[in-house]
């Protein structure tokens, strides 16, 4: 666990252990759930599908194509216990492929209507 004060920043930095100096992280969504195991009951997104959803959120500088660094500032859900989870899911592709998911940032998917 990492202990962190509602409002605080919490800085998160991806690493990608590789020897290929070609590929690239991309962020693609990270949301946060009040328990480890069922993170699809009562969500927060912070990122969706490349797209931010957290205006506390930003990305910060990296020298390195293979390293992604990111904040927001971290919170606690009402009616739940103090514990905040994390799943974040990133695409790694070949760098300056522009047809590849990590060059096509936000991608807002339209919601499918439900027939009666």
């Amino acid at each position: 666990p990492y202990y962190v004060h509602i409002n605080q920043n919490l800085f998160l930095q991806a690493y990608l252990h590789s020897s290929d100096p070609n590929l690239v992280l991309f962020l693609d969504t990270c949301v946060a759930s009040p328990t480890p195991h069922n993170s699809t009951a009562v969500t927060y997104d912070i990122i969706r599908n490349g797209c931010v959803r957290d205006s506390s959120y930003s990305t910060y500088y990296s020298p390195h194509r293979h390293i992604l660094r990111f904040k927001f500032k971290a919170f606690q859900f009402v009616w739940s216990n103090p514990e905040v989870y994390l799943r974040c899911e990133l695409v790694v592709c070949r760098a300056y492929d522009y047809s590849s998911r990590c060059y096509q940032g936000c991608i807002n998917r339209p919601k499918r209507e439900a027939s009666s």
